[in-house]
């Protein structure tokens, strides 16, 4: 059995382990009122998105979220957190050297550079993995930062992972041939994480986009055969006007959709085992990009 399957159906658990730990790490994590940058690469830069809306959401202040090659290191800010798995990657170890702020390294690996290079780390070693593709480290690490910023947005997330990993794919794998994710707010995040992880472990077409930003043009291509899967809330009227272009359209409605994202994994897996692909080593990627 390919590690991811192990490392999705461990995410209920591992998100307890993160809301447990959320409590425990208050200093290390942006405090009410701070100016933060929230910087990551691939997957990690979608939950640094997730996260930015989260926070100004709850007006914990103003929250920027960058690809880390991307960071404006001349821009202040208070606090710079890098989310970074390997704790490796250059471009994230880059950034941390440049900026002035105080820094805040979310990592998989406690001994990692990038969690010695940081002026504080947050380790997650129950939820760093084997796969290159990730999946536990991610979701744990927005399990720990929706906790850190408030119980409330914690909910049901947990109990809806623990059914997620369980329920039936929404979509046939061998019966769809795109899909187009799309979110709203702090779902956007999660939106381009669902699309990368079918790209990543399949080779499988996917886009993904803010949903009210879906009928200015990416609408053309829906049609029979393919599919629009949507988390969080859902604009007036969308539903009707994919179904009218004859593709699917999938939204629970009722999970958090964190455990929705669990889903579109599971889902990715499975058409890379359709596919005869091996999900664990992805064509032409690493755990880690390290550049010379």
């Amino acid at each position: 059995m390919p590690h991811v399957d192990e490392e999705i159906a461990s995410q209920p658990a591992c998100w307890a382990l993160a809301v447990d730990l959320a409590a425990r790490s208050t200093d290390p994590l942006p405090a009410p009122g701070e100016r933060v940058a929230v910087i990551g690469c691939g997957t990690s830069w979608f939950m640094a998105m997730a996260y930015a809306a989260l926070r100004e959401g709850v007006r914990h202040g103003e929250t920027d979220a960058f690809p880390a090659s991307e960071f404006p290191a001349d821009r202040p800010y208070d606090r710079v957190v890098a989310i970074t798995r390997s704790g490796t990657t250059t471009e994230v170890l880059d950034a941390l050297h440049v900026t002035s702020a105080r820094t805040t390294a979310i990592v998989g690996d406690p001994d990692s550079p990038a969690a010695r290079c940081a002026s504080q780390a947050v380790p997650l070693p129950f939820a760093d993995e084997h796969s290159v593709v990730q999946t536990r480290f991610a979701t744990s690490t927005l399990m720990l930062l929706r906790a850190h910023l408030s119980g409330d947005l914690v909910g049901t997330a947990p109990a809806d992972a623990a059914e997620a990993v369980r329920a039936r794919l929404p979509l046939d794998p061998a019966g769809v041939e795109q899909i187009t994710f799309l979110g709203t707010g702090w779902t956007v995040g999660l939106a381009h994480e669902a699309a990368l992880k079918c790209r990543e472990a399949a080779g499988f077409w996917t886009e993904a986009y803010p949903a009210m930003e879906y009928r200015h043009g990416p609408i053309a291509i829906a049609a029979p055969g393919r599919a629009v899967w949507a988390f969080g809330e859902v604009p007036d009227g969308l539903a009707d006007e994919v179904a009218a272009t004859g593709a699917l359209f999938v939204h629970s409605g009722q999970r958090d959709p964190l455990a929705d994202l669990v889903l579109a994994q599971r889902f990715a897996v499975a058409v890379a085992a359709l596919r005869g692909l091996d999900p664990d080593r992805p064509r032409h990627l690493t755990r880690s990009v390290i550049l010379s």
